[in-house]
């Protein structure tokens, strides 16, 4: 079974996280959703979410993937080492890094988005002048989205990378994406 760490924080955009995360464990995916301060995480519209764990207490080697939601959240999780160098420990392992909306601002700040294709929110445009500003970019080991109104796509994209076509356009049909 593939898994998936998931970092999320208050202020995290709900739809860029449950959608993914709901797509993915409809493919068979674990998703483990690991927070930095608490167990209960509210979102950016109030939505409150449980984590299954503090981040510190994993080890990355036991993921295929990492998805960084976008939201308010950003802004703190810019400010955490051990958030910046799970993203350093994953790209450094060549793993998939799933990042949308303001989520990129954190690939920046681990110094991994460098020379790579990517697509980011609209509000990032002065840190990320390079964002494409298409809906989906896919470079190497890195998947990134614009924003909520991408999530079912972004969602959609990373079960196809981490569990093929087929299990994708079969989510995709019994969703009606």
């Amino acid at each position: 079974m593939k898994r998936v760490l998931c970092i999320l924080e208050t202020g995290f955009e709900e739809i860029e996280l449950v959608t993914p995360v709901d797509l993915l464990r409809r493919a068979g995916v674990e998703v483990v959703m690991a927070s930095l301060s608490c167990a209960t995480v509210t979102g950016k519209s109030g939505i409150q979410i449980r984590s299954n764990c503090r981040l510190g207490v994993l080890n990355e080697n036991d993921f295929d993937a990492l998805l960084l939601p976008g939201g308010p959240a950003v802004m703190e999780l810019r400010k955490s080492s051990p958030v910046l160098e799970v993203i350093r420990d994953f790209h450094q392992a060549k793993k998939w890094i799933a990042a949308i909306c303001a989520a990129p601002l954190l690939l920046k700040d681990a110094g991994v988005i460098d020379g790579r294709k990517y697509t980011a929110h609209f509000s990032t445009a002065k840190e990320l002048p390079e964002s494409s500003g298409e809906r989906l970019e896919k470079d190497r080991c890195l998947l990134t989205s614009r924003g909520a109104g991408t999530a079912l796509e972004f969602g959609l994209a990373l079960v196809e990378i981490l569990e093929g076509k087929a299990v994708a356009e079969e989510i995709s049909a019994a969703v009606m994406a």
